[in-house]
């Protein structure tokens, strides 16, 4: 932990400093780092993680973002919260006409979702960030986080300036503007090649609920798993006279909330949406589900998480 730590901390400094500083005394290195950590000082006696953003000066955009998302109240609150926090040069980033489109009224939903995927419930410091693999956000989904080639990733985003200290929390400073999926599970399983069952939701009527806030975990069957059924068995479900049966089996696989696998190894059961319990175990480095086997975990959607089993699993019908 403390040489990893000693990592993040280095390769921030390092990152922060413009290329003619490399060779310069570490005391001259890096004024915008400098700047940033008279921040935090400051923060110490009252600065919120807002004005400390912008008392830096390198946040005008994310400052705006806030504004026009309708965020700052919620930022200025007790907390705490941990902000990987984009700077300007990490929007101007973004592909032309992002930020613009971003700030529209019509897509402040979309903003919402974007910046508080950067924010993290708690007080999270660099020395907690490099021994943590992922991190819940308040947008729902989570980030992942490595150490890579000496620099601490948060997604595809590098940390270059950490613990900036805020009175209600604190900022680590990121290169890049990290953006979740806007995809529901339903949209997800569609554009992932889940064919059949993306036939099976909308043959059932559910698609309208399974696109709707949630969150819901799906345990998706493949096209392949499907297949396995005894022949006539998905024909016959696909009638509209078996539609009753058909929202059984697929509800089946839902479970309500977001439940990552990490989680679900942990658990014995798990209560599905359709009322009956899913059996839960690992076997052999695997999480089963019933007589299925999870072969892919984790896949992200902006209402939910899927994880792909290789069997479809059937309640009992009594």
């Amino acid at each position: 932990m403390i040489s990893l730590t000693t990592a993040f901390l280095a390769s921030a400094i390092v990152a922060a400093c413009p290329p003619q500083c490399e060779s310069m005394a570490k005391a001259d290195c890096g004024a915008s780092s400098i700047a940033l950590s008279a921040m935090g000082d400051r923060a110490a006696g009252g600065m919120d993680i807002v004005d400390t953003a912008v008392a830096a000066g390198s946040f005008k955009t994310l400052a705006a973002a806030l504004t026009a998302a309708d965020l700052i109240d919620a930022l200025k609150s007790d907390g705490p919260f941990t902000v990987f926090a984009p700077t300007d040069d990490a929007f101007a980033k973004l592909p032309k006409g992002t930020v613009e489109m971003l700030l529209k009224p019509e897509n402040k939903a979309r903003l919402v979702q974007v910046l508080t995927y950067h924010v993290v419930p708690g007080m999270v410091p660099a020395e907690k960030v490099v021994g943590l693999k992922s991190a819940d956000t308040l947008a729902g989904q989570r980030v992942d986080i490595a150490v890579r080639n000496g620099k601490v990733m948060i997604d595809n985003a590098a940390v270059v300036t950490p613990d900036v200290m805020a009175s209600n929390g604190v900022i680590h400073v990121i290169d890049h503007v990290m953006l979740p999926t806007d995809m529901n599970v339903v949209q997800v399983a569609q554009e992932n090649g889940f064919s059949t069952l993306a036939a099976a939701i909308q043959a059932a009527g559910l698609a309208e609920t399974l696109s709707g806030k949630g969150p819901f975990t799906v345990f998706a069957p493949t096209d392949a798993a499907f297949a396995k059924l005894p022949a006539g068995t998905l024909e016959s479900l696909l009638k509209p006279e078996n539609r009753d049966r058909l929202i059984a089996i697929l509800t089946y696989h839902v479970v309500p909330g977001r439940v990552y696998a990490d989680k679900a190894v942990t658990l014995h059961s798990a209560k599905t949406v359709q009322g009956g319990s899913l059996a839960l175990k690992v076997m052999d480095g695997a999480l089963m589900v019933d007589g299925a086997k999870v072969t892919a975990a984790d896949i992200e959607a902006s209402n939910g998480v899927i994880h792909v089993i290789d069997t479809v699993v059937l309640p009992n019908s009594n």
